[in-house]
């Protein structure tokens, strides 16, 4: 029997970082994939995982689902998926991805199709489910986590953020191809990884190390330049082309972070160490559903040659104990409206225009921006538009939005804003008006034993 410290090291490479990313990006990373492949040595894995979720994601997923069952899941995955997967299925490289949103077994199935529309030997495909809380026969567990904040919520979606355990389990049992809803994002690498080494669920420093390797590897693009790039600080070079990102992890759960080949970007000891960062409250207690990560010690260093940094000095503690649980629920509505105001005194007029809606919205409380001149840097009670005097900018467009319960109260903000051209300051032209359904999220923990999670191997009829 081969031990853990013998494994060849795991390639995974990494497509998407979101849903709505670029649909070009896996090519590159499976020509990579297959050419290093190639090269040895023999029992080498690869696997391709394609990160698809947000918090808002899945409730966006569920009102799908609810239009149409058999739709649900992440909308470019024809997209994605479709030019290399009979490549990845000839090549041994499998699959994972939580691009099953509030619909995995409908995902499923439309993989199936595209294999077999591809001309592709039958994909293995199994998935995972018991995150997805959204259901009648939940509520009682949700309103005891939340309490009184349960009260009179219409929930759209509730899930928990499970781990990486049940991902192994399908590999193990021989699947080709996962596929998830809202599994912990670098849980999508702890589980190949978990498989690949025959790893022990409370193996807790070389879980936390591929935690590290898969926290890396989320967001697609950002390890590789991107959300990085400031020109004539941080210049990166062709980031129309940007590269995603690939590990190769050890044994011990050590990681080497690059990109693939022939693409634009760079993996530098700054890229990597921005995105190690990202979004990490506490770098020593870094809380996921398979571990809490330690990167307090951790080091980046580049390796000589091509774009190549090495990970090394994370450690790893016992898991939580609970999962946590994001429900998003009706939030009434978002009003929006905007028109542009240009020339001479523009800002003044725009600010004019912002107060006759304050006082014609009566009710309403209005987020107010004056895009050219001051918008992110100024606040919901838009005092800093009061304490910042007119910067004499020429071209503002004036942005207001607010948000109500009740349809008909939001509504009035778009027809003041249209009343605008003939109704305010001189010269205001170009309006858009929006109304959208709002959603609001809260959170909480429940007992992993309330939270029972599995896989299925699925069955040839079920893809037919």
């Amino acid at each position: 029997m081969t031990s853990i410290a013998a494994t060849p090291t795991l390639l995974i490479g990494c497509a998407a970082g979101f849903s709505g990313d670029r649909t070009d990006a896996a090519g590159p990373v499976v020509d990579t994939l297959i050419a290093r492949l190639a090269q040895g040595p023999a029992g080498r894995r690869a696997f391709l995982i394609f990160e698809t979720l947000a918090e808002r994601t899945l409730a966006l997923a569920q009102l799908r689902r609810r239009a149409n069952p058999d739709a649900g899941y992440e909308p470019l995955l024809d997209d994605m998926l479709r030019p290399v997967l009979a490549r990845c299925l000839a090549h041994g490289i499998r699959i994972v991805s939580n691009f099953g949103a509030a619909n995995p077994r409908a995902a499923a199935r439309h993989i199936a199709r595209m294999a077999r529309e591809l001309g592709a030997s039958a994909p293995r495909i199994a998935v995972v489910e018991g995150d997805d809380l959204s259901g009648v026969g939940h509520r009682a567990v949700l309103r005891e986590a939340l309490g009184a904040r349960m009260e009179g919520l219409r929930v759209v979606s509730a899930n928990a953020y499970i781990g990486a355990e049940p991902i192994a389990a399908a590999l193990d049992a021989g699947a080709q191809i996962v596929v998830c809803g809202r599994v912990a994002d670098p849980s999508l690498t702890v589980g190949p990884a978990m498989s690949h080494f025959g790893w022990r669920a409370d193996d807790w420093d070389r879980l936390g190390r591929a935690t590290m390797a898969g926290h890396l590897l989320e967001c697609g693009a950002q390890v590789c330049g991107g959300y990085f790039a400031d020109p004539g600080y941080k210049d990166v070079p062709e980031l129309e082309s940007v590269g995603f990102p690939i590990a190769e992890i050890d044994a011990d759960g050590g990681c080497v972070i690059g990109k693939a080949d022939g693409t634009g970007g760079l993996v530098t000891e700054a890229t990597v160490k921005e995105q190690l960062l990202y979004e990490v409250h506490d770098p020593a207690a870094y809380l996921t559903p398979d571990v809490v990560a330690d990167i307090a010690d951790a080091e980046v260093r580049a390796l000589p040659g091509a774009e190549r940094v090495e990970l090394r000095g994370v450690r790893g503690h016992e898991r939580p104990r609970n999962y946590k649980v994001n429900v998003c629920h009706e939030g009434g509505w978002l009003a929006e409206g905007e028109i542009s105001y240009a020339g001479p005194r523009a800002e003044a007029r725009a600010r004019l225009a912002a107060e006759v809606l304050k006082k014609r919205l009566d009710g309403l409380a209005l987020r107010v921006d004056l895009i050219g001149a001051l918008s992110i840097l100024g606040d919901d009670a838009g005092r800093a538009l009061a304490d910042t005097p007119d910067s004499g900018v020429r071209d503002v467009r004036l942005r207001v939005a607010a948000t109500h319960a009740d349809r008909a109260q939001a509504e009035r903000l778009g027809r003041e804003v249209t009343a605008l051209y003939t109704c305010g300051p001189a010269g205001g032209g170009g309006v858009r008006t929006a109304l959208t359904p709002r959603l609001n999220t809260l959170s909480c923990l429940l007992s992993r034993e309330a939270v029972p999670v599995r896989f299925e191997l699925l069955a040839a009829e079920e893809l037919a």
